[in-house]
């Protein structure tokens, strides 16, 4: 069999089970699994994949710039805003990560709303200019321009000091076993930081990062306490995050 052949096997089962596994990828063809880790290894470069310990699982496609991302699901990341900016209740203090979704957070909050916003997100904290009853705290540091925020040692000590309400935050890769992850490492950094700093996270998770991975671990799937997903999201990609003790509210 061409190496050709044998990838498009790889990404057809990976696309069927949501996963695969070396060991039983070398079984399948008779191949050693250093042949097969191989083939991954190619595969994940080209960034049709994400390669894990054992295997690999579906690469996040929430990875383009943040002009891109902010063109694409609008109607689906509308209704996972709205449904967030649901539950701030007046007088709390709020964590709001950066990315395209969190912006759209911003555009749902009621004008009257009073309370307090923490975010490492200039964008997030310019959207709240026209609040006038929003305190607005805005963390600096290292821009990092993929989500338009800070990142590094400053912005963690400056996040020492918070404690929050609740937490928004954005991910490009939500799954039951690798967790929830991004594409930077300092920016995992920052999000674990920033949750720990909440007595709840809440993940806003569009479809195309729901059973996905990317290459930095922000922590497991129990991190989140609730994620939002959009309304029409296959109840099989729900099961196994409900499995694991986290609410799944639908958008």
């Amino acid at each position: 069999m061409l190496t050709s052949q044998r990838k498009k096997i790889i990404l057809e089962k990976l696309a069927q089970e949501g996963q695969v596994l070396a060991k039983q990828l070398s079984e399948m063809f008779g191949l050693s699994e250093d042949t097969v880790r191989r083939d991954l290894r190619e595969l994940d470069a080209e960034g049709l994949l994400q390669r894990v310990h054992g295997g690999a699982l579906p690469v996040s496609s929430a990875i383009a710039s943040f002009a891109e991302r902010n063109q694409l699901e609008s109607g689906a990341k509308r209704a996972i805003a709205k449904a967030a900016a649901a539950l701030i209740a007046p007088g709390q203090v709020v964590i709001i990560d950066g990315g395209t979704t969190s912006a759209e957070l911003v555009r749902q909050l009621p004008a009257n709303l009073n309370a307090t916003i923490v975010t490492h997100s200039p964008s997030v904290a310019v959207g709240l200019v026209d609040h006038p009853t929003v305190e607005v705290i805005l963390i600096g540091g290292r821009l990092y321009k993929h989500s338009i925020v800070s990142v590094g040692a400053a912005a963690v000590e400056a996040m020492s000091h918070i404690r929050a309400d609740i937490y928004f935050m954005g991910v490009t890769g939500v799954h039951p076993t690798a967790g929830l992850s991004t594409g930077d490492l300092e920016e995992a950094y920052i999000k674990r930081a920033l949750a720990a700093r909440a007595a709840e996270t809440v993940v806003l998770a569009s479809a195309a990062k729901l059973n996905a991975a990317s290459q930095y671990a922000i922590g497991d799937i129990t991190l989140a306490h609730t994620i939002i997903v959009e309304r029409a999201t296959d109840d099989a990609l729900i099961a196994p995050l409900q499995q694991a003790g986290v609410s799944v509210l639908k958008a």
